[in-house]
């Protein structure tokens, strides 16, 4: 599973940070010190599991967490118990009152794991689909997803190019309303403009995704996201240290 941490103290910070990382099923996505810092960086795409401090300045964890995407679950963290029926008004996973233990840590990871894998079991059961249809010049046009490239947002219009089409096709319509018709499991938004076939990318070059000339550019709001993805499929050889 993803995770975020937000949480406007460094040393509980830096705690959970260590938390996560020695924690076989949890990859750390970011760590914020505001949640105002953590909506700016997610811009939207947040991760699977959110730990959120409850009590920090501007913004809330509790107002926070009603902006999060329904499907992050949130473990709140925070000195002060008496926020506790709040929590879980909003549906949080589990509520860890500071200062927090391993072992304490461990069993609300573990009721986000057990939600998560059930949640995962359950869309996998469902139904892939392989096309789509979008009103180009007056027509329905069948696009198959396997052939999709990436898809650009011009305004009003996007343009989804497909392999071994120089033609894009061009429909009215929003990038939300296309993200929202594309297969989360197949495609990622990168960028305001952009979304791409996850398993089309081929190159990436000094933070762009290569489509042959075309160099698409990956957005801060998305970027945190689109890492953790590349992080689940990359292997970074171990530091080396001078004088060994």
């Amino acid at each position: 599973m993803t995770c975020v941490i937000v949480d406007d103290e460094p040393l509980a910070l830096d705690l959970l940070e260590s938390y996560v990382r020695k924690t076989p099923y949890l990859e750390l996505a970011g760590k914020y010190s505001s949640a105002v810092q953590a909506l700016h960086a997610l811009g939207g795409q947040a991760a699977d599991l959110m730990f959120l401090d409850i009590q920090m300045p501007e913004l809330s964890g509790l107002e926070f967490s009603k902006m999060l995407p329904p499907d992050t679950r949130i473990v709140f963290t925070t000195a002060f118990d008496q926020y506790a029926l709040d929590g879980y008004k909003v549906n949080a996973v589990d509520y860890l009152l500071k200062p927090i233990s391993y072992p304490d840590f461990l069993r609300a990871a573990d009721k986000a794991r057990h939600w998560y894998e059930r949640a995962q079991s359950s869309s996998a059961r469902e139904e892939e689909i392989d096309s789509i249809f979008v009103k180009s010049e007056y027509k329905l046009v069948q696009v198959d997803l396997r052939r999709v490239l990436y898809v650009e947002g011009l305004k009003d219009y996007i343009k989804i190019y497909e392999e071994d089409n120089p033609k894009p096709i061009l429909s009215l319509m929003s990038m939300k309303a296309m993200e929202d018709l594309l297969p989360a499991s197949q495609f990622m938004r990168v960028h305001r403009s952009f979304i791409v076939r996850k398993d089309k990318i081929r190159v990436i070059d000094r933070g762009r995704i290569v489509f042959d000339k075309t160099y698409i550019p990956i957005s801060d709001s998305y970027k945190a996201a689109f890492q953790a993805y590349l992080d689940r499929r990359s292997w970074t050889p171990p530091e080396t240290h001078q004088g060994q």
